[in-house]
């Protein structure tokens, strides 16, 4: 099992000495290593079970380490930085010398972000290198929000689980490319596509999957749990399945027809923020229940972080 706790001086030491670290952010929890180290990173895949072609996202602590290994910051992510760094966007610069080929899966782009949570911050100013940092769980399965969920799926193979309490955002971070004439959006995220567009105008999204991802996180099948999952874009179209295993999840509202006992909410509120914040947790739960050998899902409202709890929601179905 691994130790569980709130000492940066401990977990700085051990990611010093090549070793991996749970680390919290405000998205998920992140599974650490030296971004500089070529063998701490492939202990990172070799740990997730990852595979090699799903580049690595890099984390630090101000823009002016950032410049230090990579290519040129353009002004408009200079602006993106004022705004929204720390926070959960990442952002793809073309890579410097200093980042090995496996972090970007042979892209001659990196992924980087600076992390809001205040406990990940003050570790990140202690070290003179930027921590590789993908979700902290078994590769395509459901991410952790907070320190258990970690322990009790990567307990055993890493030595150091830093606590930073419950994840506040609760989904990964939005993905941001300027590589194209118009800044496009790779994965949505914690980030809202409406924030970004109030400091860039005209902003695209990407809406395809790829089996070989220019960026963490575009993989068609990913955040899955193990039992059978489907996602019904229309409630409407949703029929009551014959056998009697099933449980609903959707967004504010009961299904009609469906016993209390199958329904869960993501966002009695209403909220999409509170249904991002719940959506792991939920789908954790679900997958742990034994009476359910099915989850059905109900697409959310598509806006807000509605589009970045769809998005998780499509990649979970995309197995079935």
């Amino acid at each position: 099992m691994a130790d569980i706790g709130t000492d940066i001086s401990r977990a700085k030491a051990l990611l010093e000495q090549g070793q991996l670290v749970a680390i919290p952010t405000e998205t998920v929890y992140g599974l650490a290593g030296n971004g500089f180290d070529v063998k701490a990173v492939a202990s990172i895949f070799e740990t997730k079970k990852r595979p090699a072609f799903d580049p690595l996202i890099l984390h630090t602590d101000t823009l002016e380490k950032v410049a230090g290994f990579v290519e040129g910051i353009p002004e408009p992510v200079r602006l993106l930085a004022d705004k929204f760094w720390p926070g959960p966007l990442t952002i793809l610069f073309k890579k410097g010398p200093l980042v090995p080929d496996l972090v970007t899966s042979g892209l001659d782009t990196v992924a980087v972000r600076i992390p809001r949570h205040p406990l990940t911050r003050d570790l990140l100013a202690l070290l003179n290198f930027p921590l590789a940092a993908p979700s902290a769980n078994p590769f395509g399965y459901v991410s952790p929000t907070n320190p258990d969920h970690v322990e009790a799926q990567l307990g055993k193979d890493i030595p150091y689980i830093l606590d930073g309490g419950p994840c506040k955002v609760g989904v990964e971070s939005t993905i941001l490319s300027f590589e194209h004439e118009v800044p496009t959006v790779l994965r949505m995220g914690g980030l809202t596509l409406e924030s970004l567009q109030e400091i860039l105008g005209a902003v695209a999204v990407n809406a395809h999957s790829s089996s070989s991802p220019a960026a963490p996180g575009m993989l068609k099948s990913h955040y899955a749990p193990r039992k059978s999952f489907v996602l019904i874009d229309d409630e409407k179209a949703f029929t009551k399945p014959e056998n009697d295993d099933f449980a609903v999840l959707a967004f504010d509202h009961k299904v009609k027809g469906v016993p209390e006992s199958k329904q869960f909410l993501l966002a009695p509120s209403g909220e999409t923020q509170e249904a991002a914040t719940r959506l792991f947790e939920m789908m954790r739960m679900l997958d742990s229940r034994d009476e359910f050998s099915q989850i059905i899902a109900l697409k959310v409202p598509e806006e807000g972080l509605g589009r970045a709890v769809n998005d998780r929601l499509k990649r979970a179905a995309a197995q079935t």
